[in-house]
Protein backbone atom coordinates (compact mmCIF):
# COMPACT_ATOMS: atom_id res chain seq x y z
CA UNK A 1 0.00 0.00 0.00
CA UNK A 2 1.27 3.49 -0.81
CA UNK A 3 1.75 6.02 1.94
CA UNK A 4 -1.13 8.48 2.20
CA UNK A 5 -1.61 11.72 4.10
CA UNK A 6 -5.30 12.35 4.43
CA UNK A 7 -6.33 15.38 6.44
CA UNK A 8 -9.93 14.50 7.30
CA UNK A 9 -12.07 11.45 7.87
CA UNK A 10 -15.83 11.00 8.28
CA UNK A 11 -16.64 7.91 10.30
CA UNK A 12 -20.11 7.09 11.62
CA UNK A 13 -21.18 9.97 13.87
CA UNK A 14 -17.70 11.43 14.25
CA UNK A 15 -15.28 13.45 12.19
CA UNK A 16 -11.59 12.78 12.77
CA UNK A 17 -8.80 15.16 11.81
CA UNK A 18 -5.11 14.28 12.03
CA UNK A 19 -2.23 16.71 12.33
CA UNK A 20 1.42 15.68 12.53
CA UNK A 21 2.84 18.20 15.01
CA UNK A 22 5.80 19.24 17.09
CA UNK A 23 9.49 18.43 17.22
CA UNK A 24 8.75 14.71 17.63
CA UNK A 25 6.16 14.58 14.81
CA UNK A 26 3.32 13.26 16.92
CA UNK A 27 -0.04 12.43 15.39
CA UNK A 28 -2.48 14.76 17.12
CA UNK A 29 -6.14 13.95 16.52
CA UNK A 30 -9.12 16.26 16.75
CA UNK A 31 -12.40 14.38 16.95
CA UNK A 32 -15.82 16.00 16.62
CA UNK A 33 -19.36 14.82 17.21
CA UNK A 34 -21.03 15.72 13.95
CA UNK A 35 -24.42 16.43 15.56
CA UNK A 36 -23.36 18.58 18.52
CA UNK A 37 -19.90 19.81 17.39
CA UNK A 38 -18.55 18.82 20.81
CA UNK A 39 -15.12 17.26 20.53
CA UNK A 40 -11.75 16.45 22.00
CA UNK A 41 -8.06 16.46 21.15
CA UNK A 42 -5.77 13.45 21.52
CA UNK A 43 -2.03 13.91 22.16
CA UNK A 44 -1.33 17.56 21.30
CA UNK A 45 2.41 17.30 20.74
CA UNK A 46 3.08 20.95 19.92
CA UNK A 47 2.19 23.53 17.27
CA UNK A 48 -0.78 24.62 19.31
CA UNK A 49 -1.66 27.43 16.88
CA UNK A 50 -2.26 24.90 14.10
CA UNK A 51 -4.50 22.83 16.35
CA UNK A 52 -6.45 25.88 17.51
CA UNK A 53 -6.88 27.10 13.93
CA UNK A 54 -8.16 23.74 12.74
CA UNK A 55 -10.60 23.45 15.64
CA UNK A 56 -11.90 26.95 14.90
CA UNK A 57 -12.23 26.27 11.18
CA UNK A 58 -14.18 23.10 11.89
CA UNK A 59 -16.30 24.79 14.60
CA UNK A 60 -15.35 22.23 17.23
CA UNK A 61 -16.29 22.82 20.85
CA UNK A 62 -13.27 21.17 22.46
CA UNK A 63 -14.10 19.81 25.92
CA UNK A 64 -11.25 17.38 26.60
CA UNK A 65 -7.55 16.90 25.95
CA UNK A 66 -6.86 13.17 26.06
CA UNK A 67 -3.30 11.92 26.52
CA UNK A 68 -2.47 8.34 25.61
CA UNK A 69 0.50 8.53 27.99
CA UNK A 70 2.69 10.97 29.86
CA UNK A 71 5.78 11.27 27.67
CA UNK A 72 6.62 14.89 27.03
CA UNK A 73 6.23 14.66 23.24
CA UNK A 74 2.54 13.81 23.64
CA UNK A 75 1.66 16.47 26.19
CA UNK A 76 3.53 19.55 24.95
CA UNK A 77 0.35 21.40 24.00
CA UNK A 78 -1.73 20.48 27.03
CA UNK A 79 -1.61 23.72 28.98
CA UNK A 80 -1.90 26.10 26.02
CA UNK A 81 -4.90 24.22 24.65
CA UNK A 82 -6.48 23.83 28.08
CA UNK A 83 -6.38 27.61 28.39
CA UNK A 84 -7.55 28.24 24.82
CA UNK A 85 -10.58 25.95 25.04
CA UNK A 86 -11.22 25.81 28.80
CA UNK A 87 -10.88 22.06 28.38
CA UNK A 88 -10.02 19.28 30.84
CA UNK A 89 -6.74 17.41 30.51
CA UNK A 90 -7.08 13.65 30.96
CA UNK A 91 -4.43 11.00 31.65
CA UNK A 92 -4.32 7.58 33.27
CA UNK A 93 -3.70 7.92 36.99
CA UNK A 94 -0.49 5.84 36.87
CA UNK A 95 1.20 8.06 34.29
CA UNK A 96 -0.15 11.17 35.99
CA UNK A 97 1.61 10.04 39.16
CA UNK A 98 4.82 9.08 37.37
CA UNK A 99 5.34 11.98 34.97
CA UNK A 100 3.58 14.94 36.59
CA UNK A 101 3.89 14.25 40.29
CA UNK A 102 7.05 12.24 40.86
CA UNK A 103 10.67 13.38 40.93
CA UNK A 104 11.53 10.67 38.43
CA UNK A 105 9.14 11.94 35.77
CA UNK A 106 10.05 15.55 36.33
CA UNK A 107 13.75 14.74 35.98
CA UNK A 108 13.09 12.74 32.80
CA UNK A 109 11.30 15.68 31.17
CA UNK A 110 14.03 18.10 32.12
CA UNK A 111 16.66 15.82 30.64
CA UNK A 112 14.95 16.31 27.29
CA UNK A 113 14.87 20.06 27.77
CA UNK A 114 11.12 20.34 28.40
CA UNK A 115 9.04 21.14 31.46
CA UNK A 116 7.13 18.21 33.00
CA UNK A 117 3.40 18.00 32.33
CA UNK A 118 1.05 19.64 34.77
CA UNK A 119 -1.10 17.23 36.80
CA UNK A 120 -4.14 16.02 34.90
CA UNK A 121 -7.55 17.49 35.61
CA UNK A 122 -9.15 14.08 35.20
CA UNK A 123 -7.31 10.93 36.23
CA UNK A 124 -8.39 7.96 34.15
CA UNK A 125 -8.55 4.26 34.86
CA UNK A 126 -9.44 1.11 32.93
CA UNK A 127 -13.07 1.06 31.82
CA UNK A 128 -13.76 4.78 32.13
CA UNK A 129 -16.02 6.31 29.50
CA UNK A 130 -15.61 9.90 28.34
CA UNK A 131 -18.72 11.42 26.82
CA UNK A 132 -18.39 14.13 24.16
CA UNK A 133 -21.75 14.89 22.60
CA UNK A 134 -22.95 11.61 21.11
CA UNK A 135 -19.45 10.12 21.27
CA UNK A 136 -18.59 7.59 23.98
CA UNK A 137 -14.84 7.13 24.32
CA UNK A 138 -13.79 3.96 26.16
CA UNK A 139 -10.50 3.95 28.06
CA UNK A 140 -8.42 0.78 27.66
CA UNK A 141 -5.39 0.55 29.94
CA UNK A 142 -2.47 -0.84 27.91
CA UNK A 143 0.69 -0.63 30.04
CA UNK A 144 4.07 -1.45 28.55
CA UNK A 145 5.33 1.60 26.70
CA UNK A 146 4.65 3.41 29.97
CA UNK A 147 2.88 2.07 33.08
CA UNK A 148 -0.16 4.23 32.42
CA UNK A 149 -0.43 4.04 28.64
CA UNK A 150 -3.99 3.85 27.38
CA UNK A 151 -5.79 3.42 24.09
CA UNK A 152 -9.06 5.19 23.35
CA UNK A 153 -11.80 3.19 21.62
CA UNK A 154 -14.53 5.07 19.80
CA UNK A 155 -17.03 3.22 17.61
CA UNK A 156 -14.52 0.96 15.93
CA UNK A 157 -11.70 3.51 16.00
CA UNK A 158 -8.73 2.81 18.26
CA UNK A 159 -6.32 5.61 19.11
CA UNK A 160 -3.24 3.73 20.21
CA UNK A 161 -0.63 6.36 21.06
CA UNK A 162 2.74 4.62 21.32
CA UNK A 163 1.28 1.23 22.29
CA UNK A 164 0.76 0.07 18.70
CA UNK A 165 2.09 1.51 15.45
CA UNK A 166 1.49 0.41 11.87
CA UNK A 167 3.89 -2.52 11.63
CA UNK A 168 5.56 -1.91 14.99
CA UNK A 169 5.05 -1.20 18.69
CA UNK A 170 6.31 1.47 21.06
CA UNK A 171 9.79 1.32 22.55
CA UNK A 172 10.10 -0.12 26.05
CA UNK A 173 13.60 0.98 27.07
CA UNK A 174 12.46 4.25 28.66
CA UNK A 175 11.40 4.88 32.27
CA UNK A 176 8.62 2.48 33.27
CA UNK A 177 8.70 0.53 30.01
CA UNK A 178 8.37 -3.26 29.80
CA UNK A 179 8.43 -5.33 26.62
CA UNK A 180 6.69 -8.29 28.27
CA UNK A 181 3.98 -6.06 29.71
CA UNK A 182 3.39 -4.40 26.36
CA UNK A 183 3.01 -7.75 24.62
CA UNK A 184 0.52 -8.80 27.28
CA UNK A 185 -1.47 -5.60 26.75
CA UNK A 186 -1.62 -6.27 23.02
CA UNK A 187 -2.63 -9.89 23.55
CA UNK A 188 -5.25 -9.38 26.25
CA UNK A 189 -6.60 -5.87 25.60
CA UNK A 190 -6.32 -5.11 21.89
CA UNK A 191 -6.22 -8.31 19.83
CA UNK A 192 -9.61 -9.50 21.16
CA UNK A 193 -11.22 -6.43 19.55
CA UNK A 194 -12.86 -6.73 16.13
CA UNK A 195 -10.45 -7.14 13.25
CA UNK A 196 -11.99 -4.22 11.36
CA UNK A 197 -11.14 -1.83 14.20
CA UNK A 198 -9.20 1.08 12.69
CA UNK A 199 -5.81 1.77 14.28
CA UNK A 200 -4.85 5.45 14.64
CA UNK A 201 -1.26 5.46 15.98
CA UNK A 202 0.67 8.14 17.81
CA UNK A 203 3.32 8.45 15.08
CA UNK A 204 3.26 7.92 11.33
CA UNK A 205 6.00 5.30 11.19
CA UNK A 206 4.41 2.74 8.88
CA UNK A 207 3.62 2.38 5.20
CA UNK A 208 0.25 4.05 5.79
CA UNK A 209 -0.90 6.47 8.52
CA UNK A 210 -3.64 4.09 9.68
CA UNK A 211 -4.26 0.36 9.73
CA UNK A 212 -6.69 -2.22 11.08
CA UNK A 213 -6.23 -4.79 13.79
CA UNK A 214 -6.76 -7.53 11.21
CA UNK A 215 -3.90 -6.19 9.12
CA UNK A 216 -1.65 -5.87 12.16
CA UNK A 217 -2.39 -9.47 13.12
CA UNK A 218 -1.19 -10.52 9.67
CA UNK A 219 1.76 -8.17 9.13
CA UNK A 220 3.06 -6.72 12.40
CA UNK A 221 6.10 -8.84 13.36
CA UNK A 222 5.72 -8.10 17.06
CA UNK A 223 2.26 -9.64 16.94
CA UNK A 224 2.93 -12.48 14.51
CA UNK A 225 6.30 -13.53 16.01
CA UNK A 226 5.93 -12.81 19.71
CA UNK A 227 2.21 -13.38 20.36
CA UNK A 228 0.42 -15.40 17.71
CA UNK A 229 3.28 -17.86 17.19
CA UNK A 230 3.35 -18.86 20.86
Amino acid sequence: MKKEDKEGYQINTSAIKRLCVGPFQVNAYIVKCRRTSVGFIIDPGGEEDRIISLAAREHIDVRYILNTHGHVDHVLGNEALKKAFNAETCMHETDDDLFARSRTGIAAARELGFPPPAPADRRLKEGDIIQAGDLSVHVIHTPGHTPGSVCYLLSGNLFTGDTLFVGAIGRTDLIGGSFETLLDSLKTRLLPLSGDTIVWPGHDYGETPTSTLAREKEENPYITDFILSQ
